[in-house]
């Protein structure tokens, strides 16, 4: 069996498994001389579901012709969606659905197909309508409504087991691993909504002549919803395609009404946020900073340029970012910042701090050595705004922030350091992600990991396991006072704060003797130099730090 063309995912043995396939563009024969096959190796299948095209041109016709008059047989019950294009129209005679031959059978324009065993499986066939009246070949937003009010107005609706489409849902990318196409026309946004309500176990789709098995994706919000069952989203290639990619897909699927409600919520290691929530509008319900009351000293660190970068930076290696006056020569106007109610030692244009630990500075974020660090190369990366978290970040700073990670991650890696990073959103009023490099020498990721999680445990506190492509976003809501820390690996623990959070944890761990074994270096107050040394350290940083700053390609 040639495993680039054909692929068996189990959920459970106990049930028969089904096949799903990609465009067959009128090569019926070699799909079900591959099925046959496929069945003297495998067993009986119970069914096979066709999505994208299933006819062909009209040079497809006569092999079409065998199966209708009877003459060839299909060898599995097929069930195939409509037409995708005006051509193919006219080989279905029913818009509602009907059998077009001996066990082949068309679904209809859109539904719901419930199996003897009660797999539930939804349908949408054809392509999304750009005009009006829409063509024969697509579908409407009617038919979306259609489709999903029924099973939505149902208070015990859970999800549907199979949904088919032809084309894929906009974004079913995101947060996972990327497809081998082009996305920039790829999907529609109907399909996502309507993917997004009805929450399949199994969604299949054609179209773009390319296999894509996204990584499985959760229903719910981590903490904050009871646990859902994930989704797959499988895109098949073209039958008999040239590059032999995948057009065949074998499952097993317990229908959900027959499954155990702990069975059926089980999370996968490698499940992803779901790529169809939209996070909240940044900025809607952004709070005020709190006073500078009950706050830890805010001494602890110093960074910042004044109003504007200093000259030595300003036009250092033809930096695009402009003062307030360039704005208008900007593509698209950015925001402005948001501004603190009152001094903030960690805004890029508060007045009191000190410019030379700064080492990095993009457009909406910056880095800067820590004072009192844990190490030499022990740095924060801070918005220029006032924002108080992470889950506070306006899109735009939040996809500069992840540059810089991934830019301290590959500096950290090219030095055989762990990127450690955590942030405390207690008691504190400017986000200050934390970074501290941790030599692999020194300990293994599980052992900074266990390192955390025993000393939480020790002071009463329950450090939980997320997943990594988590979106701090979906549990920490903003104001909700939290601490996060991130591993190299791209695991996160999260501690939702209550009361009485020890303000030094973060460098308590790393400190240990389990892991940098520098117990005294804890307190960044034991850890003060001279401002001389802080430049040296400063200067040196920016040093080695430059090949992997993206602030100097701009």
């Amino acid at each position: 069996m040639n495993s680039r063309v054909f692929c068996v995912h189990a959920d459970f043995v106990s049930f028969p498994l089904r096949l799903a396939c990609g465009d067959v563009e009128g090569r019926i024969n070699a799909l079900f001389n591959r099925v046959n096959a496929i069945q003297k190796k495998s067993g009986q299948f119970d069914l096979l579901l066709c999505v994208g095209e299933f006819f062909g041109t009209s040079e497809a016709e006569a092999e079409w012709e065998a199966y209708k008059s009877g003459a060839k047989k299909a060898p599995i019950h097929t069930y195939i969606l409509g037409a995708a294009s005006q051509e193919t129209v006219k080989y279905f005679p029913n818009s509602d659905g009907c059998e077009l031959a001996e066990s082949i059978t068309y679904l209809g324009r859109r539904g719901i197909f419930t199996g003897a065993s009660g797999l539930q499986i939804a349908y949408v066939s054809g392509r999304e309508a750009q005009q009006e009246p829409a063509p024969s070949h697509c579908f409407t937003s009617k038919d979306i409504i259609a489709l999903a009010a029924p099973l939505l107005s149902n208070s015990k609706f859970r999800g549907v087991d199979i949904l088919l489409t032809s084309q894929w849902p906009r974004g079913v990318w995101q947060y996972g691993n990327s497809p081998e196409t082009d996305t920039k026309f790829c999907g529609v946004s109907s399909i996502a909504d309507l993917t997004d309500k009805l929450k399949p176990r199994y969604h299949f789709a054609g179209l773009e002549a390319v296999h894509y098995e996204r990584l499985p994706y959760r229903n719910h919000v981590v903490l904050q919803e009871n646990a859902q069952h994930v989704s797959r989203f499988i895109a098949l290639a073209t039958v008999n395609n040239p590059a032999k990619k995948k057009y065949l897909y074998a499952f097993n699927i317990v229908p959900m009404k027959n499954m155990d409600p702990a069975e059926l919520v089980k999370q996968p290691q490698d499940v992803t946020e779901n790529p169809y929530r939209k996070p909240m509008k940044d900025g809607k319900k952004e709070k005020p900073p709190p006073s500078m009351t009950g706050e830890e000293p805010v001494s602890q660190f110093f960074f910042d340029l004044g109003q504007k970068k200093p000259q030595h930076q300003q036009h250092h290696h033809g930096r695009k970012r402009q003062t307030d006056g360039d704005r208008p020569n900007y593509p698209k106007q950015p925001r402005r910042p948001p501004q603190p109610t009152g001094p903030c030692w960690f805004c890029l244009a508060s007045p009191e701090v000190e410019k030379h630990l700064v080492i990095s500075i993009g457009t909406h974020c910056y880095m800067a050595l820590a004072k009192g660090g844990l190490t030499p190369d022990h740095v924060l990366l801070l918005p220029i705004g006032h924002y108080q978290s992470v889950v506070d970040l306006a899109s735009e700073v939040v996809e500069e922030m992840e540059k810089y990670k991934s830019a301290v991650k590959k500096f950290c890696k090219s030095r055989a350091q762990r990127c450690i990073m955590f942030e405390r959103n207690y008691r504190s009023q400017h986000l200050q992600l934390q970074v501290v490099p941790v030599p692999m020498e020194k300990c293994s990721t599980e052992d900074i990991k266990e390192a955390f999680m025993t000393q939480a445990e020790e002071q009463q506190m329950e450090l939980m396991e997320i997943p990594a492509h988590t979106d701090l976003k979906q549990i920490a809501p903003p104001g909700t006072p939290y601490f996060y820390v991130e591993l190299d690996t791209g695991e996160k623990l999260f501690y939702r704060i209550k009361k009485n959070f020890p303000l030094q944890f973060g460098r308590e761990v790393l400190a240990s003797e389990a892991l940098l074994n520098i117990p005294m270096r804890a307190d960044w107050r034991e850890c003060k130099c001279t401002k001389e040394e802080e430049e040296d350290q400063a200067k040196q940083m920016r040093s080695d730090f430059e090949p992997f700053d993206f602030a100097h390609e701009d």
